[in-house]
């Protein structure tokens, strides 16, 4: 079986999302793992895929940087296939099968993941010289706070019996953020 795996870091590139997943149905997946998290954090449908693999399958993502976090995690989830016996293939190398039993597919796909950690590191470090370019000339204001914004709804769900873990939920904010507004509040109702 041919199965292919999508991420995209956030809801906002549901377009790269979809285009990943038309790719790998185009390249014969039968059955595709998609997911919108940050490569960073815990990768539910990455780790169903690999959990769902047996020997003789193949893996298919659109690019490295779509699989990995870095070298090493490449590398890391290469031997996790390996183990099972399922081969990868990286669309990005044309098409071409990448066979990482060999020592030159094994390269070829170091140099792909070093490359693509390369790329992200150039584009984090435009973004923290853009924001502190920004910073200097009075026009970056930071992220919208969210949580302050739904201030008036903690307050309506607390006041109803509504615990903070719940409310958090329901709003879809931090809890943290739930006792900030509440503690806030408290001196004034006090």
């Amino acid at each position: 079986m041919i199965v292919g795996y999508a991420r995209t870091s956030t809801a906002e590139q549901e377009a790269g999302l979809e285009a990943q997943v038309r790719d790998l149905r185009a390249a014969g997946c039968e059955r595709v793992f998609a997911e919108r998290v940050s490569s960073i954090g815990p990768r539910p449908e990455l780790e169903a895929a690999l959990t769902f693999m047996r020997e003789g399958e193949t893996l298919v993502v659109t690019k490295p940087d779509r699989l990995a976090r870095s070298v090493a995690d490449l590398l890391g989830i290469v031997a996790r296939l390996e183990a099972k016996g399922v081969a990868l293939r990286v669309l990005s190398m044309g098409g071409s099968e990448v066979d990482t039993s060999t020592p030159t597919g094994r390269l070829m796909l170091t140099m792909l993941g070093a490359v693509a950690e390369f790329e992200r590191a150039l584009m984090l470090e435009r973004q923290r010289e853009g924001i502190a370019k920004a910073k200097a000339e009075g026009k970056y204001r930071g992220r919208a706070p969210t949580a302050r914004g739904k201030a008036d709804a903690v307050l309506r769900m607390r006041e109803s019996g509504i615990g903070p873990s719940e409310i958090a939920r329901a709003l879809g904010i931090g809890r943290a953020s739930v006792y900030r507004i509440l503690a806030a509040e408290a001196p004034a109702t006090g």
